[in-house]
């Protein structure tokens, strides 16, 4: 059994999905950001970083924060998602979210949905740096199916980040393969059932 503190966001949203894919029984339990229940003296013990996700493995007590770091350890303990015959493609490309498609397209999110119209050089800076991160996520589907050739924590990690493609500016019809990709994912069953644990209910981006 896994605790599962999380929030509606794409690297929560990362979490309750690996869970699903990994069909490990897990319970629940929400962490508001809105409310900044995540400076709690509570989640602080689980979560020093104060960010959402972390996870408690009852099996063993161990405890982990950071989404990159929880996807890793659920992934090796399990022996699951992470091809050994496509090892480090499955690692670059997951690093690759955890470097760039999470913390820019996060900070697109700030200047480009939630705070429009504070500055045009912001707003175009980050509406390049979201065009170039599409890309080179196109340029890589092209010639495979998933990120690593096959299916992956780098996925995963990927999907809920590119499932906000409205809130980056982005149509992603101009991305023919992220879109064969995109489509194929949000039909798995584990991703419609991660999608939506905590927080208001949202509908998976349709395209």
């Amino acid at each position: 059994m896994i605790d599962l503190y999380t929030w509606s966001t794409p690297n929560g949203r990362k979490i309750s999905i690996l869970l699903e894919e990994l069909n490990i029984p897990y319970k629940i339990y929400a962490i508001n950001i809105d409310k900044s229940d995540q400076f709690s003296n509570k989640f602080s013990r689980i979560s020093p970083s104060n960010k959402i996700p972390a996870i408690i493995d009852k099996e063993n007590g161990q405890t982990i924060f950071e989404s990159g770091a929880i996807m890793m350890y659920l992934a090796n303990k399990h022996n699951k998602l992470i091809p050994k015959k496509y090892y480090w493609e499955t690692i670059e490309w997951f690093m690759f979210q955890l470097s760039q498609v999470g913390p820019i397209l996060g900070q697109a999110h700030q200047f480009l949905f939630y705070h429009p119209n504070q500055s045009k050089f912001v707003e175009k800076k980050y509406i390049d740096y979201a065009k170039r991160i599409y890309q080179t996520l196109d340029d890589r589907l092209k010639d495979n199916k998933y990120l690593a050739k096959e299916y992956s924590i780098a996925d995963i990690a990927t999907w809920p980040w590119i499932a906000r493609f409205e809130r980056h500016q982005i149509k992603l019809v101009e991305y023919p393969n992220i879109l064969r990709w995109y489509r194929i994912i949000m039909k798995r069953s584990a991703v419609i059932n991660g999608y939506n644990i905590v927080g208001k209910k949202a509908d998976i981006p349709l395209i």
